[in-house]
């Protein structure tokens, strides 16, 4: 059986996490003369907030988070969910009862926001890049119409870059949760054999992560095909693995909120020899990524550093359209390697790095791997993965 090497962290925050978050995005409210900023959807609510549900799974109910430029947030919540705070560090709770599609929290939230919105009159808002509402559009336009003497800016930016430098408690949670995955796919390393489904591969790695210490494994897809594959998002089906395949499997193990995201190769029986060289030159690509995340280096570097190698080795082409991402509270987050990005690496960040490339028609090969930038370079925060391509008999 596999074994784990550490401890499982603490679960939850310090109540001093949560006041520096605060604090954090009031110092970009004040410079930017915003009153108040309000969240509508589980990420941030409760990065700010503590209060953490599976209900958010339920899209029958609002859930209003408003932070004023100075103060603790308040809540503005459906009654079922007041009891849920007393294990968070707000203290101004407000309710209604929900749902009431007729006016389903819009007259509260409204009313708290003009209470905290007087110095500017300028209410912020996720409404950026990579970001949703979380309630109907009437609703939205109720708030802006009971609003319309106040501005409704986008905070989406200021958001994004505080949660993109973690704290140490948020990485041990991720360092946990890489891990968890990464002892899973060794596992399945172990146990796979020719003519097991990709949906049976799956499923063993998933109830092994479950049992290693993940809460959850939300997003597990797996596709497979003759010397490579020809797409990394759909999946896992019913198809039998034969002799010559390539499977790639990619998950995102969950800890106490926060994921993993990488996934692996695995070929059966004989590999073919441009297989093998595509595997070889992700495998490169990535080293070469992994020197090149550093503070000070962009998102562009770490993009070229990646590319070059997969150019050379002949690569066809990229179709993911980017190579790795941000990670944390959510499986992907700001910002994206892409060519000429030019978000500066800071210490805290953690990113994964998935160079991929199509390397015969109709067959890719896509490798990933998740680190946290340092003071001096990068740390993996799970153990490399095996150099040479693995082979199932």
């Amino acid at each position: 059986m596999t074994t784990l090497p550490l401890v499982v962290p603490a679960r939850g925050f310090a109540l001093a996490e949560y006041e520096y978050r605060t604090q954090q995005l009031q110092q970009h409210m004040r410079l930017q003369q915003i009153d108040a900023v309000f969240f509508t959807t589980e990420p941030e609510f409760r990065y700010f907030s503590g209060f953490k549900s599976q209900f958010w799974e339920s899209p029958t109910r609002p859930w209003f988070l408003v932070v004023p430029a100075e103060g603790k947030p308040i809540a503005v919540v459906p009654e079922i969910g007041v009891a849920g705070f007393d294990l968070t560090w707000i203290d101004d709770v407000r309710s209604w009862p929900s749902p009431r599609p007729e006016d389903d929290g819009i007259s509260l939230l409204a009313a708290t926001l003009v209470e905290v919105s007087t110095r500017y009159r300028r209410t912020g808002a996720m409404l950026g890049p990579e970001t949703s509402l979380r309630m109907p559009a009437a609703n939205f336009a109720m708030l802006q119409k009971v609003l319309a003497h106040h501005e409704l800016v986008d905070a989406s930016l200021m958001v994004r870059e505080i949660r993109s430098i973690k704290s140490l408690a948020e990485i041990d949670k991720i360092r946990f949760a890489c891990q968890v995955a990464a002892a899973g796919f060794d596992y399945l390393r172990h146990h796979l054999a020719i003519g097991m489904t990709e949906r049976q591969a799956c499923k063993a790695m998933h109830l092994e992560m479950l049992r290693l210490g993940a809460d959850s494994c939300p997003y597990l897809i797996s596709a497979s095909g003759q010397g490579g594959y020809d797409n990394i998002i759909m999946g896992p089906t019913d198809r039998e693995l034969v002799d010559g395949d390539v499977l790639i499997i990619d998950t995102g193990a969950n800890f106490d909120g926060y994921f993993s995201d990488f996934d692996r190769n695995y070929a059966f029986g004989d590999a073919a020899e441009d297989t093998v060289q595509a595997y070889d030159a992700v495998y490169a690509a990535t080293e070469a990524g992994l020197r090149a995340a550093a503070p000070g280096s962009t998102t562009g570097d770490v993009w070229q550093a990646m590319w070059s190698v997969l150019e050379k080795a002949g690569a066809l082409g990229n179709d993911v359209g980017r190579m790795g991402h941000g990670l944390g509270m959510q499986l992907t987050e700001w910002p994206s390697h892409v060519p000429n990005g030019d978000v500066v690496l800071k210490p805290g960040m953690v990113l994964t790095l998935e160079p991929g490339m199509a390397f015969a028609p109709n067959r890719m090969m896509v490798h990933e791997d998740n680190l946290v930038i340092t003071e001096s370079g990068c740390e993996l925060l799970h153990e490399r993965t095996w150099q040479q391509m693995p082979l199932i008999t």
